[in-house]
């Protein structure tokens, strides 16, 4: 029996790509899922896929930049579950610009999503977690979080502070036997590059992601350091394409 049976497992960004894949990765080892996102419709159709199954799965509209929204949405999973075992922040946006265009509202918004919907995860899952003195938080990151390009420095600057909170709450929570994992992908083949306003940018962008790995790689890495055994730690993953030199 897989160490994720029974988990009760919050996804942020579960209508696509990373989350959607990791919630169907999850689903099939046993876990109670969570879903959370903004489109309904997706979250409805995630949740009759996983249901068909055999999966137990509910699912709660969520704008991940409002923290009195993630806290409704942990308050939801206690309620209906009765624990939350895993939080995986993976809400993300990629709006790439090099920085004398002053896209201040795309800088905004990443900074919104990325930064703050990550530290508003941790807050609404952190006290139940320290009451059981148990649980899980996986903050998804990126290869940007570890090396900037240009037109990537507010992105990468949203990464690298991912990283850093990750590393943060690591150190503060290993007493209370909470975990903390950076899982940062390389390309992978999601909706990211579609958040990204600039039409030669995005073209560009697109070309590079010619070499994109399938989203159930990085939702399989995310089930491997959720299924290992409470006292070991599974701190950072980077998964790349082989053929990605950056």
């Amino acid at each position: 029996m897989s160490n994720i049976q029974g988990k009760v497992v919050i996804i942020t960004g579960a209508s696509s790509g990373i989350g959607q894949a990791t919630a169907k990765e999850l689903a099939s080892k046993g876990a109670k899922l969570v879903l959370a996102a903004r489109r309904e419709d997706r979250l409805k159709n995630l949740q009759q896929e996983l249901q068909d199954i055999g999966a137990e799965a509910i699912y709660k509209v969520t704008d991940v930049t409002s923290n009195p929204q993630m806290e409704e949405l942990a308050a939801y999973a206690l309620k209906e579950f009765g624990k939350i075992d895993v939080m995986v922040n993976n809400a993300g946006l990629m709006p790439l610009s090099p920085l004398h265009e002053k896209k201040i509202n795309e800088w905004d918004t990443m900074i919104d999503v990325n930064i703050k919907g990550v530290l508003y995860g941790i807050a609404a899952v952190l006290p139940s977690m320290r009451e059981r003195k148990e649980g899980h938080i996986i903050n998804v990151s990126s290869v940007a979080g570890h090396t900037v390009m240009a037109a990537s420095a507010v992105y990468s600057g949203t990464k690298f502070a991912v990283r850093a909170i990750s590393e943060g709450l690591r150190m503060e929570e290993c007493g209370n036997n909470i975990r903390s994992t950076i899982i940062s992908p390389g390309l992978v083949a999601t909706e990211l590059p579609e958040t990204i306003s600039g039409t030669e940018l995005k073209s560009a962008i697109h070309d590079f992601y010619n070499i994109a790995i399938q989203a159930e790689n990085i939702a399989r890495a995310i089930a491997y350091a959720i299924e290992q055994p409470s006292d070991v730690g599974i701190n950072e993953m980077i998964i790349r394409p082989i053929l990605q030199e950056l």
